[in-house]
């Protein structure tokens, strides 16, 4: 659901191999995060275009500013060491700030971002930590209610650069609805390496639960032909027709 198309069409700068980067691991976030509708992507990216100024910078640009000499000593975002306002400046697409969010925000996606603050600004930590953030924030059922309004509020504490965030929210919204339904047929690779049909009846296979959610899933994350990439326990390939071809990755 969240393409390099649909970053292109929100960011027509974004060279075409950053849009991929990017898109791909924002879509892998944002499966086991529930933001697996039109409604939901559209205001997540819309959001995050906005915040990282059309995806071009996954880290704040240091002046620094009154306001960013302000981050220094700031007890309310935990910046208790002389330096911290620089080190846990805003960083990732959704622009993470101060060593509490960092230390935070790295306990819940298991990594150290306190003791390395830099990692937040990497295309896939960036696409977790915005996730996360938009979990935190129960983000999800106010993009069910179109209250597109609401969220930017607990994202910015305002409405600061509410226009910018709409228009990006029209353009996602218009191109998710004018997206096909996903469609093809699912084949697994068996013992002997022969391509079999699967019935749709939800099994065991490669060490995991093969169902239609699932299969649903895996057309999300992997909405372009290709492959074979890795998924939980298994390789998937993608056709050009739309089929999934599955195998034991073990």
């Amino acid at each position: 659901m969240i393409t390099a198309q649909l970053l292109n069409t929100l960011c027509p700068r974004l060279a075409p191999a950053r849009a991929t980067e990017i898109a791909q691991g924002l879509q892998t976030a944002a499966i086991p995060a529930g933001i697996t509708t039109p409604a939901r992507a559209a205001a997540f990216v819309a959001q995050l275009a906005h915040e990282s100024c059309a995806f071009q910078y996954s880290e704040e640009i240091w002046g620094p500013t009154d306001a960013q000499r302000r981050y220094e000593g700031r007890a309310d975002l935990g910046n208790t060491q002389k330096g911290d306002g620089y080190r846990y400046r805003g960083r990732g697409w959704i622009q993470l700030t101060g060593r509490h969010n960092y230390r935070r925000f790295g306990q819940k996606l298991g990594l150290d971002l306190e003791g390395n603050p830099d990692l937040a600004a990497r295309a896939d930590v960036a696409a977790k930590l915005a996730a996360a953030y938009w979990t935190d924030r129960g983000l999800n059922a106010y993009a069910d209610q179109g209250d597109f309004r609401e969220i930017t509020r607990r994202i910015n504490g305002g409405y600061n650069g509410l226009a910018d965030r709409e228009r990006y929210y029209g353009l996602a919204s218009t191109f998710l609805a004018s997206q096909p339904a996903q469609a093809g047929r699912v084949f697994l690779i068996d013992g002997g390496g022969k391509e079999v049909l699967w019935n749709g009846q939800p099994t065991k296979y490669g060490g995991v639960d093969l169902n239609k959610e699932l299969v649903e899933q895996l057309r999300l994350v992997y909405p372009a032909p290709g492959g074979p990439w890795t998924y939980e326990g298994l390789k998937v390939w993608r056709r050009q027709n739309g089929d999934l071809v599955l195998e034991r990755a073990k």
